[in-house]
């Protein structure tokens, strides 16, 4: 009786031993999508499925606080035009000399992360039209080409505004004093900014 009473405990324990362990490879086993700040997943698969879900990332082109135009390891940086890269660099470099610290809060940008800024701007705005002097379609952005980037503190913005075309940088619209493009020669005259109202 005893023996048998032992037996059946072994036996439960066994059981539940094994369930835990089930429940632990299966959870193993289940892709959960990355949070926005984790590094990009890395596939040997061609066939693999998207490396992730849910809001975009580093992969997307979302710079961290005070990212630097040397940050090469990070896509927003690296996958921006190399012409207009160097130009930001050097552009930098020369700001930094001047005691003005600047910081690339974006470059280049997935279609996903452009799209989603624009979904948000619609939101803000409440009208499409009304986002769209904001924040371009993803077809039509030129931070998704790598031909853009937006630049912080204000005080990189004034001195951009003053200097940039040394550079080839100019401010190209009316209403964002953040958003620099290579439009010009080193040295040479920055066009006419677009009014994006009209």
């Amino acid at each position: 009786m005893v023996t048998s009473r032992i037996l059946a405990g072994f036996a439960m324990v066994a059981v539940v031993i094994g369930l835990a362990v089930t429940a632990c490879t299966t959870g193993a086993a289940r892709s959960e999508p990355p949070s926005t700040h984790s590094a990009p997943s890395k596939t040997t698969s061609t066939s693999a499925v998207p490396t992730h879900k849910g809001p975009p990332n580093a992969e997307d082109g979302v710079l961290p606080d005070h990212t630097s135009a040397y940050d090469t390891d990070l896509p927003g940086i690296a996958k921006l035009d190399p012409a207009l890269r160097k130009a930001v660099q050097e552009a930098e470099t020369a700001m930094r000399a001047d005691g003005i610290r600047m910081q690339v809060t974006t470059g280049w940008r997935s279609k996903k992360y452009q799209e989603e800024l624009l979904e948000k701007a619609i939101l803000r705005y409440g009208s499409r039209k009304k986002a769209l002097e904001y924040v371009a379609e993803p077809n039509e952005s030129h931070h998704v080409t790598g031909h853009a980037v937006d630049i912080g503190p204000a005080a990189a913005d004034h001195w951009l505004e003053r200097k940039g075309n040394r550079y080839g940088l100019c401010r190209t619209y009316t209403n964002e004093i953040w958003h620099f493009e290579l439009v010009t020669t080193p040295g040479g005259s920055c066009p006419p900014m677009i009014d994006p109202t009209r």
